[in-house]
This record gives structure tokens, C-alpha cells and sequence, in this order.
């Protein structure tokens, strides 16, 4: 999960709005196309693969 996240945030160049959105359809949840969403897995991801969610190539 966290290498796709990855691939939407930083290859695809995703909004936090639009990871949160394509993990939902992907994988369901009932958060949608939140932003806060977005950025939460954005956050988890970058952790989980040892990199700084607040430096490129996340933010």
C-alpha cells in the first residue's frame, strides 16, 4: 500500500485530495476525496519507506 501511495504522491503527481480519492476506490474507505485523508496516508506512506513526508519528492 505504502509503494503505491508513493506512486500516486510522487510519480503521478497526486494532490493529497486525489490520493485520498484513488485509495478509496481502490481499496474502499469511507473518507472519499478528503484531503486531510490524503495527507494522513501520504504521511504513513513516506514513513514506512524510511523518507520525510515533508521534503521532495512528497511535498
Amino acid at each position: 500500500m505504502a509503494s503505491q501511495i508513493r506512486t500516486w504522491r510522487c510519480d503521478e503527481d497526486c494532490t493529497w485530495r486525489a490520493v485520498a480519492q484513488a485509495a478509496t476506490d481502490l481499496w474502499g474507505s469511507e473518507w472519499g476525496s478528503n484531503q486531510i485523508y490524503g495527507r494522513d496516508l501520504c504521511v504513513a506512506a513516506a514513513e514506512l519507506l524510511g523518507e520525510d513526508p515533508d521534503r521532495e519528492p512528497w511535498n
